[in-house]
């Protein structure tokens, strides 16, 4: 939902320029005749799509899949805002993913290409992972996990990630991937939602040329309270010790290497649900993302198809995401393996141990599609061209960009000095409940205009709705919203039917509210801007202000936090926090004792509770927060003055003053 108080969002946003310049953007970059000659798409498929959704998308349900049960009926929408799709066909995602490449005799094609931070690498073909999503869904069987039950996920970006999603597919468990990066408080209260029955982990993984210890925050988990984990699987991967508890933990090695490989598939409804994903909500509770199978593998496999002009005999994929979200579910582990690809999987970061790793990992395996967040781009920017320069980056023939709006500037770098100036770039936008790509150019059909993502894919109707509702025209903006039911749509929120309702389909009866502001240009493509409610996009993270406030809060010395999002050149968004402190702390930072360190101390304390990516880049010690006189905080003014705008409006606060007061001390 909206908050009433919330600033509306603008082009400035997004680091795109003023509205004028957005609205006047007359670069196109249409594809090359020798793209276009050999593209997937053809421009008639919108037509075909528009002309009759539901028969389009059977049409790609029986092309990319197989079905173990062909399915009669394509949508049920009766029970609006739960859609069925293909429901009476039954299907197995893992073994769409692996068996039936290898049947078809591309067994020995390469499935992953994984390089470990450290210099480790593995290359895994279809067969392989065949056998061992086999062995892992044998030791789950072992474990007592069943058709149904839930298992939660907590690993690193390594091989057995994908391997255990797999292996919960096989056999019909819905997992439940937690990012590595959260904090054993985060993975607590996801275990508890999901109720998971097992928790698949790993001593640790490396960052930044270090290990980085992941068992000891499932402890911690656990330890908080009753749960109905009976076991803890732990991946070797860094050799650090780890704590034990005798029969409840087992290393992967032993309950894995002792099965067989002649595990069958269970075959499932296509609405048998596949996995819950966490993503953060406004009331600061996450909410669990349930997304079912047949849909859900439908759209991932097409837009993966079509959206990269992917040729599986010949490209080498590559997206940077991590497991731990929708993207690393959609574009890492199903996309990419129905349609039987050949990818790139990389444990660490662009810059360790160098600012060109990852341009050298595109030289070394030949990457020919590369999708990433513009974060990263940005990111790359700054640190100077002669790093992509120092490697030879010319197999690349697609470029992507997901998790966040991107400016032209950032767009038109991309593609010059990582693309060499030819390759098409897709500008993607999704979201964690869509399942899949929404709105994207096609490569070899759209010219390409920097920073828009253009229109919506076919067989997707999205629209731009002002205040009362009604489609706004050419030139305006307002709310993006999705105007019919699509295939790899949430199927709710777990354990939560109310709050799904409320929070996607209160604001417009009937249609889908994105929670993001959008415009239309003068040429009718759609400009998204970012959020409109009270959720962060950081590093294409998503992360609820009311969790970090919770956060804030919990600490000892803190009596009051309110937390913006503040635009930020290369993240996108960052973490602005205004707290006031109790009694003997708020003395002591009136005296100046110690102040930086108190704010360390919380910074750390934040990224304790939830993760190091919801650390506040800044917090500043308030005497008061801008109220109205019902009580509630005006962020919208904060905002302005984390980004050192001119303060709006404030005759509705109950003290102006504050202002004063909030804005002298953020320039001190």
């Amino acid at each position: 939902m909206v908050d009433e108080n919330a600033a509306s969002p603008s082009v400035e946003d997004t680091g795109a320029g003023g509205l004028e310049n957005l609205l006047a953007e007359d670069r196109r970059f249409p594809p090359s005749p020798e793209f276009a000659a050999h593209a997937n798409a053809s421009a008639e498929v919108y037509e075909r799509a528009a002309a009759d959704p539901e028969a389009f998308w059977a049409e790609q349900a029986r092309d990319l899949l197989t079905w173990s049960t062909d399915f009669t009926e394509v949508l049920d929408w009766s029970g609006a805002p739960r859609a069925s799709w293909f429901g009476d066909g039954r299907l197995n995602a893992a073994y769409n993913a692996v068996d039936r490449h290898v049947e078809a005799g591309h067994g020995d094609r390469v499935a992953i290409h994984f390089e470990g931070e450290p210099g480790d690498t593995r290359t895994i073909t279809y067969a392989e992972l065949r056998d061992e999503v086999a062995r892992a869904a044998g030791a789950l069987a072992e474990l007592g996990v069943h058709t149904g039950d839930r298992v939660a996920i907590y690993l690193p970006m390594i091989p057995e990630a994908v391997i255990a999603m797999l292996a919960c597919a096989r056999i019909g468990a819905p997992h439940s991937v937690v990012f590595g990066g959260f904090s054993a408080e985060a993975l607590h209260s996801r275990i508890l939602d999901a109720e998971a029955k097992v928790v698949i982990t790993a001593d640790g993984g490396y960052r930044r040329g270090k290990p980085s210890a992941l068992k000891p925050a499932v402890d911690a988990a656990l330890a908080k309270s009753e749960t109905t984990v009976t076991n803890v699987v732990v991946v070797r991967r860094t050799g650090q010790d780890v704590a034990w508890t005798e029969g409840r933990d087992l290393w992967w090695d032993d309950v894995v290497a002792r099965q067989g490989t002649d595990h069958e598939p269970v075959a499932v409804d296509a609405e048998h649900p596949l996995f819950i994903l966490y993503t953060s909500g406004t009331t600061g509770k996450p909410k669990g993302i349930l997304h079912t199978t047949g849909g859900y593998l439908t759209q991932s496999a097409y837009t993966h198809r079509y959206v990269f002009d992917l040729k599986p005999e010949t490209d080498v994929y590559w997206c940077t995401a991590d497991i731990g979200w929708v993207t690393g579910h959609s574009y890492v582990t199903y996309g990419p393996l129905i349609n039987g690809a050949t990818q790139v999987m990389y444990e660490g970061t662009p810059d360790t141990p160098h600012r060109g790793r990852w341009w050298e990992i595109v030289e070394k395996y030949g990457v020919t599609i590369f999708y990433t967040a513009p974060t990263a781009i940005r990111s790359c920017m700054k640190w100077g061209e002669e790093h992509p320069n120092g490697f030879d980056l010319s197999s690349l023939r697609v470029l992507g960009s997901v998790g966040e709006p991107i400016n032209p500037e950032a767009w038109i770098w991309y593609r010059r000095v990582i693309g060499s100036d030819r390759t098409p770039v897709v500008d993607t936008w999704w979201q964690t409940e869509t399942g899949a790509i929404m709105i994207s150019p096609l490569p070899g059909i759209t010219a390409a205009k920097p920073g828009s993502a253009q229109a919506a894919l076919p067989g997707i109707s999205a629209d731009v709705y002002d205040e009362a509702g009604e489609p706004v025209p050419d030139g305006a903006g307002g709310y993006l919203v999705l105007t019919k039911p699509w295939p790899a749509m949430l199927r709710g929120i777990w354990g939560d039917e109310q709050r799904y309702q409320d929070t996607y389909w209160a604001r417009f009866p009937g249609i889908y509210f994105a929670g993001d502001g959008a415009k239309k240009d003068d040429d009718g493509d759609l400009w998204v801007l970012g959020r409109v409610d009270d959720v962060m996009n950081v590093s294409g993270h998503r992360l609820s202000t009311t969790e970090i406030e919770s956060a804030l809060v919990s600490h000892p010395t803190v009596a009051e936090a309110a937390v913006v999002g503040a635009t930020d050149a290369t993240t996108g968004q960052a973490i602005v926090a205004f707290v006031i402190l109790r009694g003997d702390a708020a003395a002591a930072a009136d005296n100046g004792e110690g102040a930086a360190e108190h704010i360390q101390a919380l910074r750390n304390h934040v990224a304790a509770e939830i993760g190091p990516i919801a650390k506040p880049r800044s917090i500043l010690v308030v005497s008061e927060l801008p109220k109205t006189r019902s009580g509630k905080i005006m962020r919208r003014l904060l905002r302005d003055v984390a980004e050192k705008r001119e303060v709006g409006d404030v005759t509705t606060l109950a003290d102006s003053s504050v202002m004063t007061q909030i804005t002298s001390g953020m320039n001190t």
